[in-house]
């Protein structure tokens, strides 16, 4: 609001001074006008108009110098919000609040593997760096837990198959690099669990996760404004 107030400022301070202009230009070629007034009076008229003019100059730059700080505080307030705005933008994807979409790898997991298994599988990927997950179109978020019996497993709700996918979003080698690292955790599910069958496959193509269709608002909890 302060901005356009500032420029009608300066506006009608820039048509009092073209009033003042004309009326002095009048003055002086206007018939019985001038040279008709003494020297004294001349003097003092023309120190009047020079003070005048002065005030008004003054006046101008004082809100010109105004407008300028406006100018500068909104410029440097857009750029503030712009940084707010991507902040909780980034927030919200790594929340699990908004689908995301990157580079990363599927997983994909074939016969009677246990909860515990694929809770380790997903630690795996979070300690390797994945910026998120999903485990077919359920987005893993804090608090995700795969649960059940081999072949009836359940997360979120949802139950999965005996063939299931892990998608996770990030660095394509750091998340192979720790899946398939000796003694890691497929070395260990191929070693307890020979029936399940575990592949890591780079995804060529971005990937792409859903949302989560969770309530991220703990119980009891409310939120302070």
């Amino acid at each position: 609001m302060r901005q356009p107030r500032a420029l009608l400022a300066v506006t009608t301070v820039a048509f009092v001074l073209g009033i003042l202009l004309v009326m002095q230009l009048r003055a002086q070629n206007g018939a019985g006008g001038l040279e008709q007034l003494s020297a004294a009076d001349l003097t003092v008229l023309i120190a009047n108009l020079n003070d005048r003019n002065g005030l008004l100059r003054a006046e101008v730059a004082g809100l010109e110098a105004d407008l300028r700080g406006l100018e500068a505080t909104g410029a440097s307030g857009e750029g503030n919000l712009g940084r707010l705005r991507s902040d909780l933008t980034r927030l919200r994807l790594w929340s699990g609040l908004e689908a995301i979409e990157g580079r990363g790898v599927r997983v994909e997991v074939v016969g009677p593997i246990t909860a515990d298994a694929v809770n380790d599988l997903l630690d795996e990927l979070r300690l390797a760096g994945a910026e998120a997950i999903a485990i077919e179109d359920v987005r893993v978020v804090a608090g995700t837990i795969v649960a059940g019996q081999p072949t009836e497993l359940v997360v979120d709700g949802s139950r999965l198959g005996p063939a299931f996918e892990i998608t996770a979003i990030g660095s394509p080698p750091a998340l192979q690099a720790i899946l398939d690292r000796s003694g890691g955790i497929v070395s260990r599910i191929a070693v307890g669990q020979p029936d399940v069958f575990v592949e890591i496959i780079l995804s060529e193509t971005p990937l792409q996760l859903p949302a989560t269709r969770r309530d991220l608002i703990p119980d009891g909890a409310t939120p302070r404004i």
